[in-house]
């Protein structure tokens, strides 16, 4: 047994050491192509909506098919499934670097680039989730969780400031390239591990695996309600890659620095977020934490439609970060802890489907509301429909006598 004294237990695994280093340098460059591609549809085009629905057509393969990719990770090896994903996913940043750096780059482009990134990541995301189990015991897959948010909040911070510096003096297809090579990192990180668990053969149909996974998130309440929840608000106020350049460019009439600045404090904050609940996991995910970081982030996006200053913007953009990750990283790791390992791959799935799927039913609202009526009225309606949000599923959860979001602060499964 390995022993978990310290903050940061899940570390003492070999391979999830190896995964933790290949992906801090991975994340970096995400975030380098995401605040570049945000920049450039809104040099391309100067619309919200068309901004919105770039993510939208990023996301919207994830909410279609995450289902079938969690039911493979079920199936096969699942490190040779992010082999496979990673590798795809630098092959898609080349070419929009290539199509960038020629100067051909078209809006359709990047249109057709994101919508093959979501199906890349539809795929990559529920294993990559599912894998943790494989990488560490269980009594530190809530460490292990948290101390990923860490990482991908790191990123955040370090990835668009970066972007930012890079955007203003070289242009966005540097930053794009330097994001293709940062998978190197994570491919070279999961060809050297060793000893991870090479899933027996499964004779039930696609279908029916993905079947069982279904019945078991609508008989458990307690993850119905928590996944829902975690629907609802990523729908409506995560959708920081819209309103941090819309708030930057339209509001605050800044350059990419600043667009890279806010962004990078979006990061900060969650960075701080993140090694919270990392410290705090040897007690279990905190349900009052899922609580106050949905109510938490929906306030701060609501203030950022009143923000007219950067030092203000500043802040907001801080306290929504670390609000963001308090209910991300507490909400997955609920889940997580509930979950049979066998069943790991199709649950977290469906998680990955409400989460990060419903995200274009947000941008696109938030987009169009923006573009109709101004950036102010889109922070107000984003941020005001995640706090209804969270009043309608407590209500719903104590209907349902579910304690993982309406019970006691701090009781736990």
């Amino acid at each position: 047994m390995i022993s978990r004294s310290g903050p940061f237990p899940a570390l003492r695994h070999r391979n999830f050491r190896f995964f933790f280093v290949g992906q801090s340098v991975s994340v970096i460059g995400t975030w380098m192509q995401s605040t570049a591609q945000a920049w450039l549809v809104l040099t391309l085009t100067n619309s919200p909506f068309l901004l919105g629905l770039v993510s939208a057509m990023q996301f919207i393969p994830v909410t279609l098919l995450s289902l079938v990719g969690g039911a493979l990770a079920d199936r096969l090896p699942k490190r040779r499934l992010l082999l496979t994903t990673q590798a795809t996913l630098m092959v898609l940043a080349f070419v929009i670097a290539l199509l960038t750096w020629t100067g051909v780059v078209r809006y359709w482009h990047v249109a057709m680039l994101a919508l093959l990134l979501g199906v890349a990541n539809s795929l990559d995301m529920p294993t990559r989730q599912a894998f943790f189990a494989e990488m560490v015991d269980r009594q530190d897959l809530a460490n292990a969780i948290a101390l990923n948010s860490a990482m991908v909040n790191g990123g955040r911070v370090i990835g668009p400031a970066v972007a930012g510096l890079i955007i203003a003096s070289q242009g966005v297809a540097l930053a794009f390239f330097l994001n293709g090579i940062s998978f190197l990192a994570v491919i070279v990180a999961l060809a050297s591990m060793q000893g991870t668990p090479v899933r027996p053969a499964v004779t039930r149909s696609l279908l029916g695996h993905i079947g069982e996974g279904l019945q078991y998130v609508r008989r458990t309440p307690p993850v119905l309600v928590t996944l829902a929840l975690a629907g609802l608000v990523s729908a409506f106020v995560l959708n920081f890659n819209i309103f941090v350049p819309v708030l930057a460019r339209g509001v605050l009439k800044g350059s990419a620095g600043t667009y890279g600045s806010l962004m990078a404090l979006v990061g900060a904050g969650s960075l701080v977020g993140a090694l919270f609940v990392a410290s705090a996991s040897r007690y279990g995910p905190r349900q009052e934490l899922i609580r106050a970081g949905a109510v938490g982030v929906s306030l701060a996006v609501v203030c950022l439609g009143f923000a007219r200053s950067y030092p203000v913007a500043a802040v907001l953009a801080f306290s929504g970060g670390l609000a963001m990750v308090l209910f991300t990283s507490s909400n997955n790791s609920f889940v997580q802890m509930l979950v049979p390992d066998d069943l790991r791959g199709r649950v977290m799935s469906v998680h990955t489907t409400v989460f990060v799927g419903s995200s274009p039913v947000g941008a696109l609202l938030t987009g169009g509301v923006m573009d109709l009526w101004g950036p102010s009225a889109g922070f107000f309606v984003a941020g005001s429909l995640g706090l209804l949000a969270v009043a309608a599923v407590s209500v719903w959860a104590r209907r349902l006598r579910v304690i993982a979001v309406a019970g006691p602060a701090g009781t736990g499964p």
